[in-house]
C-alpha cells in the first residue's frame, strides 16, 4: 500500500513539475510572454522586424520574440502546423497551399512586413542597361518551385513577353544553396536576397542588374500567420505583435539608412555597417517596406494572379478567409 502511495506522489510531482515548466516557457523572468516565430530566411529585407526587436517595441507590448530560422516557406508552415512555433513568417502563398489542402485549422495572415519581392537578379557578367530580354536563352537559378521569388520572376517575364520556354529556370536548388551554386559556376543568373547579393558582388562573382520586386509590382510578399485556433485564443497577443511590427515599419520608413543599419547590425555581425547602409538604401529605392501592416484586397488578389500564372493555383481564395482583421 505504501508503495502505491509513493508511486502516486511521484506521478503527481512529475505532473505538477511539467505544468510549472510549461508555465515558465510561456512567460520569462521579466513577465514577458514568449512568442516563438519561425522566419523563412535571415535577410536585411526583414529590417523592420529586427528593428522592432532591437528597439524594444515587442517588450513595450509585453512580448519577447524567440526567433528561429526555418529556411523556406514550406519549412516555416510545417513548424506552425506541428506547433513547434506560434507564428510563421513567410510568403503568404504557403498559407494558400495549406487552405487548399483541406486543413481545418488552417493559417490566417494578420500582418505584412514587405510589399514587394526582395530578391535581386544577379548576372555573372556586367551588363549595362539590362532588360529582361537579356535573359532570353540564358540559365537562371530561380528558387523553389511554387515559392514567391520564382513565381514573381515568371510573372515579370510574362509581362515583358517572355515565357519559361525562352530561357531555363532552375527550380531544383534549395533556397539556402543558391548563392553557393552560382559561385560554383552554375547558371548565368541567380536571384538572391540581401546581404547575399552584395556578398556575390564584393567577391567578384556577379553583378546586380535588376530588382525582382520592381518587376513584379505590389504584393503582400512576406507576412505573419498563425493557426486559426491560436489567433482565436490569443487575439490580444496577435494585436500586440502587430503593433510592434507597425512600430518597426514606422522606424525604418522614417529613419536614415545609417540609423536603420545601426538598429539591425547585431543581427548581421558579419556585414559591415557601411554595407548594411548600402543594402538598406537599395531596398528603400525598391520601396519594399509598406507604410502599414494592413493588407489590401487588391494586392492579395494580384499575388494570386502571379500564382495562377505559375500554374500553382487554379482559382482564387477569398480575402476574408485567409486574412485576419480585428474588426
Amino acid at each position: 500500500m505504501k508503495k502505491k502511495y509513493f508511486l502516486l506522489i511521484i506521478i503527481l510531482t512529475i505532473f505538477i513539475g511539467t505544468l510549472l515548466i510549461i508555465n515558465n516557457n510561456t512567460k520569462n523572468k521579466n513577465n514577458l510572454k514568449v512568442i516563438k516565430v519561425a522566419e523563412v530566411a535571415h535577410s536585411i529585407f526583414y529590417a523592420p522586424q529586427y528593428a522592432a526587436i532591437n528597439n524594444g517595441y515587442f517588450k513595450e507590448e509585453g512580448l519577447e520574440i524567440d526567433l528561429r530560422l526555418a529556411s523556406g516557406a514550406d519549412k516555416v508552415i510545417a513548424s506552425v502546423l506541428s506547433n513547434d512555433v506560434d507564428i510563421g513568417f513567410s510568403g503568404i502563398e504557403a498559407t494558400i497551399y495549406v487552405y487548399n489542402g483541406g486543413e481545418k485549422d488552417y493559417l490566417k495572415t494578420f500582418a505584412q512586413l514587405t510589399q514587394k519581392d526582395g530578391s535581386f537578379l544577379v548576372s555573372r557578367e556586367k551588363i549595362d542597361n539590362f532588360t529582361l530580354e537579356d535573359l532570353r536563352g540564358k540559365y537562371v537559378i530561380g528558387g523553389r518551385q511554387g515559392g514567391m521569388p520564382e513565381m514573381t520572376l515568371e510573372w515579370a517575364l510574362k509581362e515583358h513577353g517572355l515565357n519559361k520556354g525562352d530561357l531555363t529556370i532552375d527550380t531544383s536548388i534549395a533556397f539556402a544553396s543558391m548563392q553557393g551554386a552560382f559561385i560554383s559556376g552554375i547558371g548565368d543568373y541567380v536571384t538572391l536576397f540581401e546581404p547575399n547579393a552584395l556578398e556575390v558582388e564584393k567577391q567578384g562573382f556577379g553583378y546586380v542588374v535588376a530588382g525582382v520586386g520592381e518587376l513584379g509590382g505590389i504584393v503582400p510578399y512576406t507576412s505573419y500567420s498563425a493557426r486559426k485556433s491560436y489567433i482565436d485564443k490569443n487575439k490580444d497577443t496577435i494585436e500586440a505583435f502587430n503593433r510592434a511590427i507597425q512600430k518597426g515599419l514606422d522606424f525604418v520608413n522614417k529613419s536614415s539608412n545609417k540609423e536603420v543599419a545601426e538598429a539591425i547590425t547585431k543581427f548581421f555581425p558579419d556585414t559591415s555597417l557601411n554595407d548594411l547602409e548600402k543594402v538598406i538604401a537599395r531596398y528603400k529605392d525598391e520601396d519594399v517596406w509598406p507604410k502599414t501592416t494592413e493588407f489590401k484586397e487588391e494586392s492579395f488578389y494580384h499575388l494570386q494572379d502571379i500564382m495562377i500564372n505559375a500554374n500553382e493555383l487554379n482559382e482564387k481564395v477569398p480575402y476574408k478567409d485567409l486574412i485576419y482583421t480585428n474588426e
